[in-house]
C-alpha cells in the first residue's frame, strides 16, 4: 500500500535587526502581542527597543531537585521539577514629540499588559517572544506581563522618551519552542485491481511505522490529526511500547467519514473533532497512555482501522529546549 509524506514548510522568519544579549549573544527580538501584533525588539532605529543591559532569564531553567538521604552518606535524586521562568526585559520607548512618546508608551504598555485580560473564551492569551538567529532559525515562549511598566523617574524622562528598566515577564513553561512544527504525514494510497497489472494486495489499514526525530533537548507531547475515513486508530511508541487507541465506534460521533477530522492533544489530554465534539471517552482508559516523545530518535507506529484512500494521519510538534 502507498504511503504518502507531505514536505515540512518553513514558516518566515521575523526580519529585525540582530543585536547581541546577555545569555544568548547575536540575535533577533520580536514580541508578538494577544491580538498578533509584532513589535521588533532589537532594532535601535525605532521608537522603542530592548536594553541589552539588565536582560536576564534567556538561559536555562531552573530546577527542584527532590532527594532522599542514603544510609551511606550522601542522598540519591529522586525527582526533577523544572520551574516556571521569569524574564526580565529592559524597554527604551521614545517619539518624535511628548504626544507621539505618550502614544508608543501607552501601546507598548497594552500590549504587554493585554497578557493578563481574559479573551472571548474565557482564557488568558500569553504573548509570544521570538528569538531568531541569522542563520534562520528561531525559538519562542509565552509570555505573561508580572510588573515593571513604570517611568525611569529620571530628569527629563517621560516628556519624549522613558525608561522601562525592570519590564518583568511571567513565563508558565519552563523551555523554548522551537518556531517550526516537525510534521509527521502519512495518507492511504488508492487500492489496486488484485489482478491488474500483476498480483497485489490493497490493505484496508493504514499502518504507518516511521522514526520520530526530536532535535531538542527535553521531551515534547505531541497532536494527532486522523483524517477519515477510519474506525479506530492505535498509536504505538515503540521503544517502550506505551499506546493509545481511540475507537470512534464507542463515541457519538461514530465512524470517521470521508474528509472528517478528529485531534488528539496529549498534553493537557483532549480528543475533538472537526466540528467541536468532545470525543475523549473513546480513548481506551484505563489501559490507554499518550505518550511523549523523548529527545533523539523513537520508533512510533499508527495503526487505522477502516482506511480507505484519503485517510490519512498526522503528528504535529514543537521541538522544546533549555535555553533560547
Amino acid at each position: 500500500m502507498p504511503i504518502i509524506t507531505a514536505p515540512v514548510v518553513t514558516p518566515e522568519v521575523p526580519t529585525v535587526p540582530p543585536i547581541e544579549l546577555p545569555e544568548i549573544g547575536y540575535a533577533s527580538i520580536t514580541y508578538v502581542d494577544p491580538d498578533g501584533r509584532r513589535w521588533p525588539m532589537t532594532d535601535l532605529s525605532a521608537d522603542w527597543f530592548t536594553l541589552a543591559k539588565g536582560v536576564s532569564g534567556l538561559g536555562a531553567a531552573s530546577y527542584v531537585l527532590t532527594a532522599d538521604p542514603h544510609p551511606r552518606g550522601g542522598s540519591r535524586l529522586r525527582h526533577v521539577q523544572a520551574q516556571d521562568r521569569t524574564i526580565v526585559w529592559p524597554m527604551f520607548v521614545r517619539g518624535a514629540d511628548h504626544m507621539a512618546f505618550t502614544k508608543n508608551w501607552r501601546d507598548l504598555g497594552r500590549a504587554f499588559t493585554r497578557t493578563l485580560r481574559e479573551g472571548a473564551d474565557g482564557q488568558l492569551t500569553p504573548g509570544w517572544l521570538e528569538v531568531a538567529r541569522p542563520d534562520g532559525s528561531g525559538r519562542r515562549v509565552a509570555v505573561h506581563y508580572h510588573s515593571g511598566w513604570d517611568g525611569a523617574g529620571e530628569t527629563a524622562s517621560g516628556i519624549t522618551w522613558d525608561m522601562a528598566s525592570r519590564l518583568t515577564l511571567y513565563c508558565e513553561e519552563p523551555y523554548w519552542e522551537d518556531l517550526q512544527a516537525q510534521t509527521v504525514h502519512r495518507e492511504a494510497g488508492e487500492g489496486v485491481d488484485y489482478l491488474a497489472p500483476y498480483p497485489s494486495v490493497s490493505s484496508s489499514q493504514v499502518l504507518g511505522a516511521t522514526t520520530v526525530d526530536n532535535g531538542g533537548d527535553v521531551e515534547v507531547w505531541p497532536t494527532w490529526t486522523v483524517t477519515g475515513p477510519a474506525t479506530s486508530i492505535t498509536f504505538t511508541r515503540g521503544d517502550n511500547g506505551q499506546a493509545f487507541t481511540l475507537d470512534m465506534t464507542a463515541t457519538a460521533h461514530g465512524a470517521l467519514l470521508a474528509g472528517e477530522t478528529v485531534t488528539i492533544s496529549t498534553d493537557p489530554p483532549r480528543v475533538r473533532s472537526g466540528t467541536g465534539e468532545v470525543l475523549t471517552r473513546g480513548l481506551n482508559f484505563p489501559a490507554a497512555v499518550l505518550w511523549s516523545i523523548p529527545p533523539g530518535r523513537t520508533p512510533v507506529t499508527f495503526l487505522l482501522a477502516g482506511a480507505e484512500s484519503g485517510s490519512a494521519v498526522d503528528l504535529v510538534f514543537h521541538p522544546r529546549y533549555e535555553t533560547a
